[in-house]
């Protein structure tokens, strides 16, 4: 134990809950915080906006599995930390955000720069706390980190007033935390082990429902082994991608509004939904009352507010994902020894399906560049243990549609808030915990004009991402649906991105290398090109056809059985054995 001010004994705290990294810009309140700082193991990125620290926490602790850590001023600068913050708690990430909050004694008072960010983020995060005396800065951030990655992964925000960080305090960080009212469950009940593997052995037709949780509780390895001890198919979620490989057999991709025709069809035919850290969200079951309505369900989930939310669990399996699979591996073995069901025609009818409705496009017919082909190229140059980041909408579909994913972490992607601005900044966090993997941020012109400022932070600290910006002068999915349910009536989607900025100057006066392309025969010239620099952020300007759209859909609100396959063109049914 020692005497240090609050501010050391947040360091010092922060230290010792390992952390290596974080993501943040000072300010008044948080500013005594920024002297030990200075001295600090830890390295700190001064980014160029706070909703840019906080999409970076995010994609440090995706690809790392670590909890990812943002720090921000008060007020303003706290109130930028809700959208990323927001976005962690709908994807399930682990991250502590710091916030300096005004002295305790103006609390209250509409001090300047104050907010209360414990209020305003009170619905979504987590956990949270206001510290006004130095003492209590220890446990909070011993408390915030185990809250942060244990159970449902999460944001959690400690909000430390500036006279508590000032104050003179003994520092001694807790050996453990015991939170009387948080105990998760990581080890399922056996029996409700035996009766999933008793249910399983009752199925023609199951299908493995697989969500990210999956990812987050480093299951993939046993995934795989129970797929293959079953040899029934695989449905992969956006948040799910590269938690099955692409490559196997077994796997029909992703379901859901664009999902392929096979996985959206297996889970609407099956009898049996093994669900696997998944929750039942609208994108994937379209109109609930007429979701897999012949199906039993199995779900298994960390977190029990999920498990029966949205869809009445005939099996519910509560605990750690890597542990219940671990569990119903060998429970499965003996339970398929007695009674061995014939899951033959089934794969067989969900393969044809597949062979019948792959994956496609057609390319434009005036000889402009097709937007999925360059995403498809980027894949395949680029490989399968590259980390791609994508932000929200056409592309976003596109790149979980055309890259082969064979790994987890991967991918990433803001799947449940839909944040536009993502891309760059999380790409830039997943470099800066993966500086030897290749890390592409996919970005609309759209998104990529919202946090794009974060390539300076890259330039500046030597973290090299490289940015596909797929350039089709719109907000890319909102025009999609003025085309499909809007009349074609264009409010306010064009952004003129062909015209103004230049991207690529704009990549060069940000210290990034700017390229451009805008014919397909040198996609992967420029690819490659930029593939070869790795000592700078390297932009691309992908000037791709603007009507291109993203098939299969299911428009919102409508069931699954009203996937379209193209404009007004639905899959033909009396064609499949189903």
């Amino acid at each position: 134990m020692s005497q240090m001010t609050g501010a050391s004994s947040l360091v010092a705290s922060l230290e010792a809950a390992g952390v290596d990294v974080m993501f943040g810009i000072p300010g008044g309140a948080i500013l005594p915080a920024y002297d030990p700082i200075f001295s600090s193991s830890i390295r700190h990125i001064l980014v160029r906006h706070e909703q840019g620290a906080g999409h970076a926490a995010t994609g440090y602790a995706q690809v790392t599995g670590r909890v990812g850590v943002c720090i921000a001023t008060s007020g303003p600068g706290a109130t930028n930390l809700v959208t990323p913050l927001a976005d962690a708690a709908m994807d399930s990430v682990p991250v502590v955000a710091i916030t300096g909050q005004v002295p305790s004694v103006a609390i209250g008072t509409d001090a300047f720069q104050e907010a209360d960010i414990r209020g305003i983020t009170m619905p979504f995060a987590k956990h949270n706390y206001l510290i006004t005396n130095p003492a209590d800065i220890p446990r909070a951030i011993a408390e915030a980190f185990h809250i942060a990655s244990t159970g449902r992964p999460g944001p959690v925000l400690v909000d430390i007033a500036k006279d508590a960080l000032q104050a003179m305090t003994d520092f001694k960080f807790p050996t453990s935390v015991n939170l009387a009212g948080y105990k998760p469950k990581s080890v399922p009940d056996n029996q409700s082990i035996l009766d999933a593997a008793a249910l399983i052995t009752q199925s023609s037709k199951p299908v493995f429902y697989v969500g990210g949780g999956v990812i987050k509780a480093n299951a993939s390895r046993e995934l795989l082994e129970l797929a293959q001890l079953l040899g029934a198919p695989v449905v992969t979620t956006l948040m799910a991608r590269g938690a099955f490989p692409d490559s196997h057999p077994l796997n029909l991709g992703m379901p859901g509004m664009h999902g392929t025709v096979a996985a959206v069809t297996a889970l609407q035919k099956a009898d049996l939904l093994i669900t696997l850290g998944a929750r039942f969200d609208d994108r994937v079951t379209g109109k609930l009352s007429t979701f897999a309505v012949n199906a039993k369900v199995i779900h298994a989930d960390i977190d029990p507010a999920e498990i029966g939310k949205n869809r009445f669990a005939d099996v519910a399996v509560l605990g750690d994902l890597k542990n219940t699979i671990s569990a119903l591996i060998p429970a499965l073995k003996s339970a398929l020894a007695k009674n061995q069901p014939d899951l033959t025609p089934w794969l067989h009818q969900m393969n044809s399906l597949q062979a019948a409705y792959p994956l496609g496009y057609d390319k434009p017919n005036d000889g402009t560049l097709s937007p999925q082909y360059v995403i498809e190229r980027l894949g395949k140059i680029s490989g399968p243990d590259a980390i791609f980041a994508a932000g929200v909408g056409q592309h976003q579909m596109w790149a979980s549609q055309f890259v082969s994913y064979e790994n987890p972490r991967t991918w990433l992607n803001s799947g449940g808030l839909g944040t536009m601005g993502y891309a760059v900044p999380a790409a830039m966090g997943a470099k800066v915990g993966a500086p030897d993997t290749t890390v592409w941020a996919i970005d609309g012109d759209g998104c990529f004009q919202m946090t794009n400022q974060e390539l300076v932070t890259c330039a500046l600290n030597n973290i090299p991402i490289k940015v596909a910006i797929i350039n089709n002068e719109s907000l890319g999915m909102v025009r999609q649906w003025q085309t499909l349910f809007y009349e074609g009536r264009y409010s306010n989607t064009n952004l003129e991105s062909k015209r103004v900025p230049n991207f690529p100057m704009l990549a060069e006066a940000m210290g990034c290398v700017g390229l451009s392309c805008e014919r397909e025969e040198d996609v992967d010239a420029t690819i490659e090109k930029a593939m070869g620099i790795n000592d700078q952020p390297v932009v691309i300007d992908f000037r791709v056809h603007r009507d291109a759209m993203v098939w299969p859909m299911v428009a919102a609100g409508a069931s699954n059985d009203d996937i379209k396959i193209a404009r007004e063109t639905a899959p033909d049914w009396d064609s499949q054995e189903l």
